[in-house]
């Protein structure tokens, strides 16, 4: 987190400026800044320090003042206004404006950032981080979900930065899941009295029933993806579609063992694999041993804590260094990406 953030860890006469991080459109990517701010909330936690508090609830505003707005900077994103600023949603952060990388916004990047506003709420005692959630889940659902009033909605997995345009019309394997148990937490946890109850009821039924039509065939061959996806079903471990996406994910790792030379893998993709066990495995010795190991290998070669050169390959280069970090943290203790770590306030 230092290596990316450069933050001060005692109180200072000025506040904290999260300083623009190595790779993201103006120093800010929205996947890494929904993992810092999440980050800092569980140093809180950990060490009872409030500055940790306070440097993830300045991440917000900078990200929201750059991803929130154009690339220019000139104006908020289409379909913002003063009184809801998240109405145009966040952009990726990518560096190019144009090209098959090209910025935009990606629907997973957008219900991360939704679950760190709302562990901000939870931690800051502040209702008002999850009402900002609610606004944005509401905000970007109609342009990611389509045919909503067939018995199948189907999902796209990329718009334009304004959302209007389709980048990606394919539907991404985890989506309407992070959607579908991303909006039931904003609507429990801390929704009482900031209108948070039934505010999602018809976006949840639109991911409900993609969950129920995707869930039976759930599969993955890709560790982040396995690992994200362990994550979002631990929150709902009793329900059978989160129990079947776990199973689903178990039995793929039980043969995914064989991971080929360091140099040609990302570091961050397996860091999301330690956080996903860590998160609905933990206490079976085998999965600890695993993801101990996984993050053990890449310290070995030096991709983290600090990267330096050596047998981690591209992990070190700058464009890959602040995900790469803030991934290997979450790993290391997931902390509020762990259901119950944050108990609700009253």
């Amino acid at each position: 987190m230092q290596h990316v953030y450069h933050f001060p860890t005692t109180a200072t006469s000025e506040p904290w400026t999260p300083p623009p991080a190595s790779a993201g459109h103006k120093g800010r990517y929205l996947w890494t800044d929904a993992f810092g701010v999440l980050n800092f909330l569980t140093l809180h936690q950990e060490t009872s320090n409030p500055i940790f508090l306070s440097h993830a609830l300045a991440l917000i505003p900078s990200v929201h003042n750059v991803l929130g707005r154009t690339r220019d900077g000139s104006s908020p994103l289409p379909h913002a206004t003063d009184q809801a600023p998240l109405a145009g949603g966040l952009r990726i952060g990518k560096e190019s404006a144009t090209g098959p990388d090209a910025d935009g916004q990606y629907h997973h990047y957008l219900t991360l950032w939704m679950f760190a506003l709302n562990r901000a709420a939870l931690a800051a005692q502040d209702p008002g981080y999850n009402t900002m959630a609610i606004q944005l889940a509401r905000a970007i659902h109609p342009y990611f979900v389509k045919e909503r009033e067939s018995a199948r909605p189907r999902m796209v997995w990329k718009t334009g930065v304004d959302l209007n345009e389709v980048m990606v019309g394919s539907e991404g394997n985890l989506d309407p899941f992070d959607g579908y148990a991303v909006c039931r937490l904003l609507t429990g946890e801390v929704a009482d009295g900031v209108g948070g109850e039934g505010a999602l009821d018809a976006e949840i039924g639109d991911y409900s029933r993609i969950v129920r039509a995707k869930f039976p065939k759930f599969s993955s061959g890709d560790s982040l993806d396995q690992g994200m996806a362990l994550w979002t079903a631990h929150w709902y471990a009793d329900e059978d579609w989160a129990a079947a996406i776990i199973h689903a994910v178990t039995e793929e790792l039980k043969v995914s063992t064989v991971r080929g030379p360091m140099s040609h893998r990302l570091a961050f993709r397996e860091f999301g694999e330690c956080l996903g066990i860590k998160c609905a495995l933990m206490g079976a010795k085998k999965w600890d041993e695993r993801a101990e190991d996984i993050l053990e290998e890449w310290e070995v070669a030096g991709a983290v804590p600090s990267p330096k050169n050596g047998a981690a390959g591209m992990n070190t280069e700058e464009s890959l260094q602040p995900i790469t970090c803030v991934m290997y943290a979450a790993a290391l203790i997931p902390g509020v990406f762990h259901k119950g770590y944050l108990i609700r306030f009253p």
